[in-house]
């Protein structure tokens, strides 16, 4: 009976701490990784981490004289291949960061294709290597799947365009920096997610002072909610039209302005000539490029020769676009083709086929069309970000719901500038609960009034 008293006594308390344990990692997998995860998993990799890098072909023979002194000095007969060497390791909330420094013969693309080997030697939920200097790479390991319920990182980026929208696979935040990737494409099925991304995109852009311009030719179902946070939008393809003619003519005042003072974009003006910048929200790009009858074409053509410009010449004036579609290519139409080289970010969800998920990252980065078509159907939100400079991650947006995004942008109104070229394109706030619903959505033109 003793005996039995004894294992009681001891069992108990590990069978609940066991569960205990078992339940963090279901619904509290980062305290879970802190307490366990973390510690098993640097103990793993600093034991294995030779024979790792030997097996995944990531050493090389070394040097003539350090086979010398390991002959000669150190008397040992046997000279072992050399891996990368060990800079830093580091622990984090999500997973396990550590700086390598190549050796000569190795380069970086070597350990990226080695990442899903050590993903498998190591235990841990996923391996992405990032160059962060030349001969110096960074492993950055999650312990889990951060993107199964994304928790933003606290830490926000610094910059006048820069704003997080999204969490990679790899624990940090997808940051949009409209001075290194001026124009972006976002793609993606109904219920993928894209209007989920576009509200993160459109509240972190409402809290920070730049001129937001919409076009959502679906009569604004998308868009009429962020109306206090916007200067200017159309929900008509006519008033699309009319709306890029002004701002094409805004982007022509401000090279003057940028002549007159001899400098190459609005960021070297002086701060208090300075325009604002203007980014140009396009919901639904199809709209503007099919036409049902053979008059339209010509409004059809202007508007898509408006965007190119503005793709082509923007950047330097200080406008940007985000153009959003569920497919984008030469079926559009002409032009299509044309916009879609001057859209450097790309950001697609789960897509219907191929042929779209090719249209997006096909001709950036020629791997990451496989890992768009394997996204589920029952994952909204995640994504695969990438841009021309041919890297590319899996990302996923934080849940956030029209109203949220709403009530931000009428929380920051007080930010919204008057754009005098648009004027007539200033949008009235939507109509509130009990008022007629014939409150117009857009100011009407001169040309119409």
């Amino acid at each position: 009976m003793t005996d039995v008293g004894t294992l009681w006594e001891v069992g108990l308390p590990l069978v609940g701490t066991a569960g205990g344990l078992g339940y963090a990692k279901v619904r509290a997998p980062r305290v879970f990784w802190s307490l366990v995860g973390l510690p098993v998993a640097r103990v793993r990799f600093a034991t294995t981490y030779h024979s790792t890098m030997d097996v995944c072909g990531l050493t090389v023979q070394p040097s003539r004289l350090r086979a010398f002194m390991v002959r000669n000095i150190a008397r040992r007969p046997d000279v072992q291949a050399v891996p990368p060497k060990v800079r830093r390791v580091r622990g984090t909330s999500t997973g396990l960061r550590v700086t390598l420094r190549l050796p000569a013969g190795l380069e970086p693309a070597d350990v990226m294709a080695a990442s899903e080997r050590l993903r498998h030697a190591w235990g841990v939920h996923s391996v992405n290597v990032v160059e962060t200097k030349p001969g110096f790479v960074e492993l950055r390991m999650t312990g889990y799947d951060v993107l199964s319920k994304v928790r933003m990182p606290r830490q926000r980026p610094s910059g006048p365009m820069t704003v997080p929208v999204a969490l990679r696979e790899d624990g940090t935040a997808f940051v949009r920096d409209y001075l290194k990737v001026p124009h972006a494409l976002t793609l993606g099925a109904n219920q993928s997610g894209k209007s989920m991304y576009q509200r993160n995109l459109i509240a972190g852009l409402a809290r920070i002072p730049v001129a937001l311009v919409g076009i959502d030719c679906k009569r604004g179902v998308e868009q009429r909610g962020y109306a206090p946070r916007l200067s200017a939008l159309a929900i008509t393809p006519e008033e699309a039209d009319g709306l890029l003619d002004g701002l094409v003519g805004e982007m022509e005042r401000r090279f003057d302005l940028l002549s007159v003072h001899g400098v190459a974009d609005i960021w070297a003006l002086p701060e208090h000539v300075r325009p604002v910048p203007v980014v140009v929200l396009v919901d639904e790009a199809a709209e503007l490029f099919l036409v049902a009858t053979k008059k339209d074409e010509e409004c059809r053509d202007r508007m898509v020769t408006q965007l190119i410009r503005l793709g082509q010449l923007a950047r330097a004036a200080g406008i940007f676009l985000e153009v959003c579609g569920q497919r984008f290519g030469s079926d559009l139409g002409k032009g299509a083709t044309a916009l879609r080289a001057q859209l450097t970010g790309r950001t697609v969800h789960r897509v219907n086929d191929k042929q779209t998920a090719e249209m997006g990252v096909g001709d950036i980065a020629p791997d990451a069309v496989a890992t768009v078509l394997t996204i589920p159907s029952d994952r909204p939100g995640i994504a695969v970000a990438g841009d021309t400079s041919g890297g590319w991650s899996r990302i996923r947006t934080p849940a956030l719901t029209a109203a949220e995004a709403a009530a931000i942008c009428a929380e920051h109104a007080h930010l919204t500038p008057d754009l005098p070229a648009l004027a007539a394109y200033r949008p009235v706030a939507p109509a509130s609960v009990g008022e007629p619903e014939s409150v117009p959505l857009v100011k009407p033109s001169p040309a119409t009034a």
